[in-house]
């Protein structure tokens, strides 16, 4: 095969797993029209259609499932083997692509690595901001980080951050007009800030415990983010109530902006994880991202 023919079957797979060719060609660092004509010309070549296009979105064809699935695992094979090769240098170097959610970022990932990153110039890491669920290994990404819950099982995970919970909260001009929840059920007649779950299409059940008692509540309101950082801005202003991380509200609480609400209500749960496929655990680019998160108590 021509290199330029390689080459073109790895800016496929880089549209594949973005499924923009805008964030696909950002990835590369070569121009969106370049990356259209490349894709074109495999087309042609291949006389098969390898992507639905329309105004807004990209989709894979059947012939271009069966090509990514072709292509990722071998892909990813070549890419771990070379990274095997460069240990043989005298500092670990690489490029690790994570997927995380910007809470994970915020909180732990951030103030870890960047402790440690200076003393591994050769070492480059790529976050990608998501909250989706991602099978990481399709998706072209090294590791991910998520909940302990939500790993997948077929991975190895190593624990990076403490139990957490998510709280309730509310500005006192909102609980002055409309009350204080004294139920999670009560939230059904209360003005609440909701998050859409990317990977599910739909908006988050609101997840409540006390004494063995376990609840789901759906909420409704004028308002909905796929972040918590809005969420927090959002109750803080007096649009309602909302269900963020509790660290993410701490200094808003201690300064009266914000009242935590069914607090008996929200119990902590697992931490966050990173999550790998075994491969990658030997590379010694690899094991200084791992050793530099994992969680000690």
């Amino acid at each position: 095969m021509a290199r330029e023919q390689f080459n073109d079957l790895l800016w496929f797979l880089a549209v594949a797993e973005e499924l923009s060719f805008t964030r696909a060609a950002a990835r590369l660092g070569i121009s969106q029209s370049t990356l259209s004509h490349t894709i074109k010309r495999l087309e042609t070549r291949m006389g098969v259609l390898l992507f639905n296009r329309t105004t807004r979105n990209v989709a894979l064809t059947e012939a271009g499932e069966r090509l990514h699935l072709l292509l990722a695992p071998r892909i990813a094979e070549i890419e771990t083997e070379m990274a095997a090769i460069m240990s043989y240098r005298d500092r670990p170097a690489g490029r690790i692509r994570i997927t995380l959610s910007d809470h994970a970022l915020q909180t732990v990932v951030w103030p870890k690595l960047s402790a440690v990153l200076t003393d591994y110039p050769d070492l480059k890491v790529e976050f990608s901001i998501d909250s989706a669920f991602r099978n990481i290994v399709e998706s072209g990404f090294d590791a991910g980080i998520r909940l302990g819950e939500s790993v997948e099982q077929d991975m190895v995970a190593v624990r990076i951050g403490p139990d957490w919970r998510l709280v309730a909260v509310a500005s006192p001009a909102y609980l002055a007009q409309r009350g204080t929840p004294q139920h999670p059920k009560d939230l059904v007649n209360h003005t609440c800030i909701n998050i859409r779950q990317i990977s599910a299409g739909g908006l988050y059940a609101w997840e409540f415990e006390k004494d063995g008692e376990e609840l789901r509540v759906r909420v409704d309101g004028q308002l909905t983010f796929n972040g918590s950082d809005a969420m927090v801005d959002a109750a803080a202003r007096g649009y309602g109530i909302a269900y963020v991380p509790e660290d993410m509200v701490a200094e808003h609480v201690a300064a009266g902006d914000l009242h935590v609400i069914l607090n008996e209500w929200s119990q902590p749960f697992s931490g966050y994880y990173i999550y790998y496929p075994s491969r990658r655990q030997n590379l010694p680019a690899f094991r200084v991202i791992v050793d530099a998160l994992r969680h000690r108590h």
